[in-house]
């Protein structure tokens, strides 16, 4: 068995306005395992995310993080732990600087975090990130808008890959991208997880992008787990009559070890 990397129990999110939109959650996960977190509009799956990162607060419950409790760590201690847990965002318009070039957004963070010493180890390390996510080098010297929806993605990948995290949280990262670019994203983040050996948690509605990427799946539902398994076990036999009636809502692909590639196609810079 792994180690657990992530171990958050009883988690209970309360915003502002008194409602409670986490009941009771129980998360974990383990060292290099992908962990999808499915479920419909409204499900709380994005929250659950967000708590696990501590980018929102907890009500109740604990979370801890390579085997240390962080749920109410000052932000002053959670910032060096910030390199190890980073977020790969939905829209990456809205996450990367639209003033930047895309040389500064992925240059910024190593600098920051003291990971590369000069400015010809940081342009190195880009260099052979942007070559590992599959964008030309033209990109370096562009801003967001001048890139596609898919060049952005492997982007905000890029970024978060280049601080060598522990964990990365992808929420909803394909939502809007064609299903051949959705796949070469999905097939991309399938390579960094192996090579890195990275721990990640992937958040979506879309169970066949589930099926495709993660070990495990946690189903939601109304800010609780309905359901928790095995991805195979879990999509080819449901305890949950919930997770039934997403299945049956959401025909799911036929999932063989080259589906990714096959949908993916010519692997390029989209």
């Amino acid at each position: 068995m792994n180690e657990t990397l992530i171990d958050a129990t009883g988690i209970e999110v309360t915003y502002g306005n008194g409602i409670k939109v986490l009941h009771g959650v129980d998360v974990s996960i383990c060292r290099g395992e992908t962990v999808g977190i499915v479920g419909e509009s409204g499900s709380g799956k994005t929250t659950l995310g967000r708590a696990l990162l501590r980018l929102v607060d907890v009500s109740a419950g604990s979370i801890r993080f390579d085997g240390r409790d962080i749920t109410r760590l000052p932000e002053g201690e959670m910032r060096p732990l910030r390199r190890r847990i980073q977020m790969i965002f939905q829209d990456p318009m809205a996450s990367l600087n639209p003033r930047h070039t895309i040389r500064r957004i992925l240059s910024e963070p190593l600098k920051l975090h003291g990971l590369a010493k000069t400015a010809a180890e940081t342009e190195a390390r880009v260099a052979k990130m942007l070559e590992r996510v599959s964008l030309p080098a033209v990109c370096l010297d562009r801003n967001p808008h001048e890139l596609s929806g898919g060049q952005r993605q492997r982007v905000g990948i890029a970024r978060a890959a280049l601080l060598e995290p522990d964990f990365v949280l992808a929420d909803e990262i394909v939502s809007g991208l064609d299903v051949s670019t959705q796949a070469q994203v999905l097939k991309l983040l399938k390579g960094l997880s192996a090579d890195l050996g990275l721990s990640m948690a992937f958040i979506s509605h879309d169970l066949s992008v589930i099926r495709a990427v993660c070990d495990r799946v946690y189903v939601m539902r109304f800010g609780k787990i309905e359901e928790e398994g095995a991805c195979a076990e879990v999509f080819a036999n449901p305890r949950s009559a919930y997770t039934r009636l997403l299945l049956d809502a959401i025909p799911l692909p036929e999932i063989t070890p080259g589906w990714l590639d096959s949908k993916a196609g010519v692997e390029d810079a989209a």
